[in-house]
């Protein structure tokens, strides 16, 4: 009997879809929703934007596309491919990809919508997912090897749940494919899952860095998966970002750019910001995951938060004494 090809599924929680402004402001309002973004605070990303912004650095959001004609991602986007329909258009059709692209790296100080973690990255949209949110491992498995082949830097998995990490586990294509990624120099960043659940969820020698989920707290997102081993942790919860501007899964009837989601994808792409920031300041993949982790807090030891709170600030500031 021929086997179904496995799936994997998004991790994101419900859209928190309240009456955004449209993202139009005036010269004094740089990002108008700028203030709504509680989590570049709590990452001290403003104070890292001092030393790295991560120019030259190209972010490849493995995901369901993106909007690519969004005012506060236009611009910020490098080719990308769609796996799904097997063409040069990665059109998200589903809300997820473009949100987390633009808590990577959307615009900033541009007058319009929300602020990027890595103001000065680039976005190769990769689209793996359909417009329902699911995928299965061979087109992810592509999605990843061509990312990494095509240059990518930074590799930004916010995909599915204990799916994903169950298959890494087992040492399957996926984790062939991270690890293929590592060797061509680029850090794979990926999201825990929102089971709230404690497992081991990838091989060990698998060189990937494993985000849990924090609320504005700094404590651990009810919802966020915990255990993986050095995983760190992130804002996840209510997060603004870009939306796509016509209708969609995720966007529902709000076609105004922008929204909030809740999730562990959320809070892997500002992981992925923090490695733009350092690969601009010249480290390796081994570098760039072992700063932000040794510049991690977890002063209560909570063990849903990993190794800690990634803090941006500390982890460009500790770079140069890493760098390769």
């Amino acid at each position: 009997m021929r086997r179904r090809p496995t799936t994997v599924t998004l991790t994101a929680l419900v859209v928190v879809t309240a009456a955004l402004a449209t993202g139009c402001g005036s010269d004094d309002e740089p990002d108008p929703l700028r203030g709504q973004q509680w989590a570049l605070d709590a990452l001290k990303l403003p104070d890292a934007w001092k030393t790295s912004k991560g120019e030259d650095t190209v972010i490849a959001v493995v995901d369901t596309g993106v909007d690519l004609d969004h005012p506060d991602l236009k611009g910020r986007l490098v080719d990308g491919y769609d796996f799904v329909d097997g063409d040069d258009e990665p059109k998200d059709l589903n809300g997820h990809g473009t949100h987390v692209s633009g808590i990577a790296a959307a615009h900033t100080d541009n007058g319009i919508g929300v602020a990027g973690g890595a103001p000065g990255a680039k976005i190769m949209p990769v689209r793996v997912l359909g417009a329902d949110g699911s995928g299965t491992d061979a087109n992810i498995t592509k999605g990843i090897v061509w990312a990494a082949d095509q240059g990518a830097d930074v590799i930004n998995l916010s995909l599915g749940e204990s799916g994903l990490m169950a298959r890494l586990l087992k040492g399957g294509i996926l984790n062939q494919a991270i690890t293929h990624a590592n060797g061509k120099g680029a850090v794979v960043v990926a999201a825990a899952g929102n089971d709230s659940t404690a497992l081991q969820p990838y091989k060990l020698d698998t060189p990937v860095l494993v985000v849990n989920a924090a609320d504005r707290n700094g404590q651990p997102a009810s919802f966020t998966n915990f255990g993986a081993q050095n995983a760190v942790s992130a804002p996840g919860v209510d997060i603004l970002s870009t939306l796509p501007t016509y209708p969609t899964k995720e966007t529902l009837k709000n076609t105004s750019g922008y929204g909030k989601l809740s999730g562990t994808s959320m809070a892997s792409p500002y992981v992925s910001a923090v490695a733009a920031l350092l690969h601009h300041q010249g480290l390796d993949p081994a570098a760039i995951m072992s700063t932000i982790r040794g510049a991690a807090a977890n002063p209560q030891q909570l063990a849903k938060l990993g190794l800690g709170n990634v803090d941006a600030a500390a982890a460009v500031k500790a770079a140069p004494a890493t760098k390769s």
